[in-house]
């Protein structure tokens, strides 16, 4: 991997001229720079931007992230998907507190214990705020990587993260580490793009990568084939009371463990289950969609009813507008639903009104 000893000064003079104006890079103290790099896991940064300036006003500092309740953690997470990763930075935030006396470790190793945080993420925070010259290395990088030095092994493959992170390690500039390291992330987000796209023309790199001068951009990195997704219909109940809905929490492990839902069941039902113990006027179509998780895909279809009482199963609870909206973390799978349920409820109001 000799090529990558050509890089430090391009690329940090390219992201001088270049680097996108973030709201965690003004002030990269260790909280935003964990709040941001757990956020953008999965995530893109447009999608970022505006969740983390709400929870950064809301929750200012690591003591807050401790002591806050987990639904308003939850609601302010609400959106971003992989909800583990929020409760995994309140944990994080807890060791900090507990542990280390509400200061983040100025070490990589120490923040290699903190919940939720690995190998990538105790290097960004390392090198971006406390200037300690280790890599920090996601796959913007390994794809970097790989099409730089015209490597052909699997990126998947814990060996080869080691290899290009001790690569990436060997080169980084010791007076400039956070920038390197967040320099190699943009390239990666900005221009040396996935799926075969790469603006060549706009790389720093573009004089010694291996891959533009074998013209293989479109076959790295290597990566095995994908598995099929499993596929499950279901039928979701979107059911009101007075200018209220009907919602249940998830049980606390497995997929959107922990967060309100629409009452939901495999497909198919027809109609509401009579183990809920529910009084309906009657049961009719509202909408269809489909949600994509990683390894799932729901395709739901979503029926409506009006209850005749507010009597509900144990544990369920009774949303208005402004609940729903302040209180109850829905996950975006059913956001799909979000304007019929919304429409229903203002309707449910006006009728209340004497």
């Amino acid at each position: 991997m000799n090529e990558l000893k050509h890089l430090p000064i391009p690329l940090l003079q390219w992201y001088q001229e270049n680097a996108r104006v973030l709201p965690w890079r003004s002030d990269p103290t260790p909280y935003k720079v964990l709040v941001s790099e757990i956020m953008l896991q999965q995530t893109r940064v447009a999608a970022v931007k505006d969740y983390f300036q709400r929870f950064i006003k809301v929750l200012p500092t690591v003591a807050d992230l401790a002591t806050v309740e987990e639904d308003r953690l939850l609601k302010l997470w609400q959106g971003l998907g992989y909800y583990n990763r929020a409760r995994n930075l309140q944990k994080a935030a807890r060791q900090v507190i507990e542990q280390f006396g509400g200061k983040f470790p100025a070490s990589y190793d120490a923040l290699r214990t903190l919940a939720g945080v690995g190998d990538y993420t105790a290097g960004a925070i390392a090198s971006i705020a406390f200037g300690i010259p280790v890599p920090a290395v996601d796959g913007n990088v390994l794809r970097v990587v790989s099409r730089i030095t015209g490597n052909g092994d699997d990126i998947t493959k814990l060996s080869t993260k080691k290899r290009m992170s001790q690569a990436v390690g060997a080169v980084i500039p010791v007076r400039a580490p956070g920038d390197f390291n967040q320099a190699l992330m943009e390239l990666g987000a900005t221009v040396c793009l996935p799926n075969g796209a790469p603006l060549c023309h706009r790389c720093p790199a573009g004089e010694f990568c291996r891959a533009r001068q074998e013209n293989r951009t479109d076959a790295l990195p290597v990566r095995p084939p994908k598995k099929m997704r499993k596929m499950e219909k279901r039928t979701v109940f979107l059911l009101f009371y007075k200018g209220r809905v009907a919602l249940r929490r998830r049980p606390e492990r497995g997929l959107l463990a922990g967060l309100w839902e629409y009452p939901n069941e495999l497909f198919p039902v027809e109609k509401i289950p009579e183990e809920w113990g529910l009084a309906a006027t009657g049961v009719s179509f509202a909408a269809v969609g489909r949600h994509i998780f990683t390894h799932v895909e729901w395709r739901m279809t979503a029926l409506v009813a009006d209850l005749e009482n507010d009597c509900l199963p144990k544990g369920w609870v009774w949303a208005g507008r402004m609940e729903l909206d302040r209180d109850y973390a829905v996950p975006s799978a059913f956001g799909l639903f979000r304007s019929f349920v919304e429409d229903r409820l203002r309707a449910g109001e006006r009728s209340e009104r004497p």
